[in-house]
């Protein structure tokens, strides 16, 4: 073991050339990530959990007895984050989730492995919701393929996507909360975002990674509107 920047001991993986350069400084880098540790600790399924705490406490946006749309949920960081606020657990308030992965089950989250980008995803998610949504929330990425514009093209158009879909489900007031990456969302979204939303931000907690290129759009106060799209059940 050696001691980093800061003091603290950083464990170093040997792997004795079983593992690809890429496997082991990735592994290296979850062994020695603080929040990884913490996580462990709190018994929440992921780090990512800390950006969610981090957010809703500077912005609020997770109230008691609200419905959550959760979209890339696994591995159930934020829906653990999201039915603890909101009081799912207790039948209070509502969390659904979704993703293209199984995840094991979070109490009082309503979950289904869907490709959010199907075609009947959105029927399939307003049918799980029973009614509108007051936070829909997206930590989704697309699989990168290292070519620059091609992954900011898959990142946006997920974006393009979500937020698509909250303005047809949301709750006037409600909010989007969404991964944009360092470049954030594009000119053309925050514009239409602007136009659908009191206040547009781009946000980065502290629990980001320092080398990582990701953060948040916040869009908060949806204005609703006639173009909003009628939900079965309201």
């Amino acid at each position: 073991m050696a001691k980093d920047t800061t003091g603290r001991l950083r464990v170093t993986v040997k792997s004795g050339g079983r593992l690809k350069l890429s496997s082991k400084l990735w592994l290296e880098r979850q062994l020695n990530d603080p929040y990884v540790a913490q996580a462990k600790r709190d018994g929440l399924r992921s780090r990512a959990a800390y950006r969610l705490i981090e957010i809703d406490d500077k912005h609020h946006i997770l109230k008691h007895g609200i419905t959550v749309v959760d979209l890339g949920a696994a591995p159930g960081g934020w829906s653990q984050i999201a039915a603890r606020r909101v009081g799912a657990a207790d039948g209070k308030g509502k969390v659904v989730a979704i993703d293209l992965l199984e995840m094991p089950e979070v109490p009082g989250v309503n979950f289904a492995q869907l490709d959010f980008l199907a075609e009947d995803a959105p029927e399939k998610l307003i049918a799980m919701m029973g009614g509108r949504a007051d936070v829909v929330m997206s930590d989704m990425a697309p699989n990168t393929t290292g070519h620059r514009k091609t992954d900011q093209l898959r990142i946006v158009g997920l974006i393009e996507t979500a937020a698509a879909f909250a303005c047809d489900v949301l709750n006037p007031g409600g909010t989007f909360l969404a991964k944009a990456f360092q470049s954030g969302a594009d000119a053309e979204l925050v514009a239409q975002l602007k136009r659908d939303f009191a206040s547009v931000r781009h946000v980065k907690p502290a629990s980001s990674r320092q080398d990582s290129s990701e953060r948040y759009v916040l869009a908060m106060g949806f204005r609703g509107g006639a173009k909003t799209s009628p939900i079965v059940g309201d």
